[in-house]
């Protein structure tokens, strides 16, 4: 059985260090940014991810690409 897989969405996250708690963890907090082109290649959001970066208050931990994936039986 053969299964296509189409992506219908995407969308950009910020995970950025906003402190640290009581037990010495770090609290991260997640910025998203959703609607962005199912065709971005990854260098292109992770360059945009950066100069968003910039922007915050907080420094940046980690950036993740976040697809919706509809999965269709062939």
């Amino acid at each position: 059985m053969a299964v296509d897989a189409n992506v219908v969405s995407s969308r950009m996250q910020l995970k950025l260090k906003t402190g640290v708690n009581e037990s010495g963890k770090d609290i991260i907090r997640t910025k998203t940014y959703s609607n962005v082109k199912v065709s971005s290649e990854n260098q292109s959001i992770y360059g945009v991810a950066n100069q968003l970066a910039g922007l915050q208050n907080y420094p940046l931990e980690e950036i993740h690409r976040v697809d919706d994936v509809l999965l269709i039986n062939l």
